[in-house]
């Protein structure tokens, strides 16, 4: 009996395993991937101003995503590697794109380019399976 209590029990536990469907869009909408991207703006040198944001939307950002995406000024914290707690302005770039192997590296490039060029510890990323319509 003991035997069996431990298979239905195993059994009742991997089934929580298993994804649940995602739902099929409504008539008219397509499904897409929502990503909010989040940037810090203070650096090692000083902070991020607006004409060096501008020139990376327009450089690493536009060739990129074409096609249209949203951005918008925010205020925020985070605490990094060393435990300390930083408060800083940042940006926030809202981008909707095809569920591709073209865009995923897109927008792991926009990330690391601007790690890379602003010296940041890094870029917060939130990502979502979303339904839109144009």
């Amino acid at each position: 009996m003991r035997k069996l209590q431990c298979a239905g029990l195993a059994a009742l536990l991997l089934s929580g395993c298993t994804s649940t469907p995602q739902r099929p869009c409504a008539v008219g909408e397509e499904s897409f991937i929502s990503e909010q991207l989040y940037f810090g703006t203070e650096t090692t040198g000083g902070i991020v101003g607006s004409q060096q944001w501008e020139d990376f939307l327009a450089r690493a950002v536009t060739p990129r995503f074409p096609r249209g995406l949203s951005v918008w000024p925010a205020s925020g914290q985070w605490q990094g590697a060393n435990g300390a707690i930083t408060r800083e302005s940042s940006y926030v770039l809202s981008l909707i794109h095809p569920d591709d192997a073209h865009s995923e590296e897109a927008v792991r490039a926009i990330a690391a380019e601007y790690k890379a060029r602003f010296q940041q510890e890094a870029v917060l990323r939130i990502k979502s399976r979303v339904c839109a319509s144009f």
